[in-house]
């Protein structure tokens, strides 16, 4: 697989831009973000995902590996394609994505063009599944113990939105127990464990 590209951003078109490098320029999708973030002839590095079918090979490309971490995630959701998770990308940042995952806030992630409220419950629900598995199998789940801290309720909601967002387990432990108090629900966990870990 390709892991990233870093190049001359050739040209930029609707959903797409060119990145020149090693005289080959490199076809890749990309959400909203990318494209508003670039500029014909600057460089940039892409971090990608390729996706390989039968009859074609399509390259997807992101500036963040949180935007690449939910894009492959949201790709494990049934009836969920490439083409809407960067819809959803486009509209939402990737933070944003796994708090209204986390508040089941419905209506946020159907502003996204093609996503309904039933794709949106679905991809509410599926996220919010892999979340807790995740967290479960790296020890980041419910029972798991954190000195004699037991992680549970808005703190394991948190912890399992910031691994999936591509935090390490470690990295989203500290940082939630760092901001937790107990009046907080788990959107706000999150908000402040972000600001905390972008320090």
């Amino acid at each position: 697989m390709i892991a990233f590209i870093k190049g001359i951003v050739e040209s930029i078109d609707a959903g797409h831009i060119v990145v020149e490098q090693g005289g080959i320029g490199y076809l890749a999708s990309v959400p909203a973000s990318v494209l508003t973030r670039c500029q014909a002839g600057s460089e940039i590095k892409l971090l990608t995902y390729l996706q390989v079918k039968e009859d074609s090979m399509t390259l997807f490309g992101f500036l963040t590996q949180s935007e690449r971490s939910v894009f492959m995630q949201l790709l494990g959701i049934t009836g969920i394609g490439p083409k809407a998770a960067l819809s959803l990308l486009s509209s939402l940042t990737p933070e944003q994505i796994m708090l209204a995952v986390i508040t089941d806030d419905l209506q946020a992630l159907s502003r996204a063009q093609g996503i309904g409220k039933k794709t949106a419950g679905r991809i509410a629900l599926e996220l919010k599944d892999k979340m807790r598995a995740a967290g479960e199998a790296e020890g980041t789940g419910i029972s798991s113990q954190v000195g004699f801290q037991t992680v549970s309720g808005p703190k394991q909601d948190a912890i399992d939105a910031l691994t999936s967002l591509g935090y390490s387990r470690g990295e989203a432990v500290r940082a939630v127990m760092e901001v937790y108090v107990p009046e907080l629900n788990a959107e706000q966990a999150i908000k402040l464990a972000l600001k905390k870990l972008a320090q």
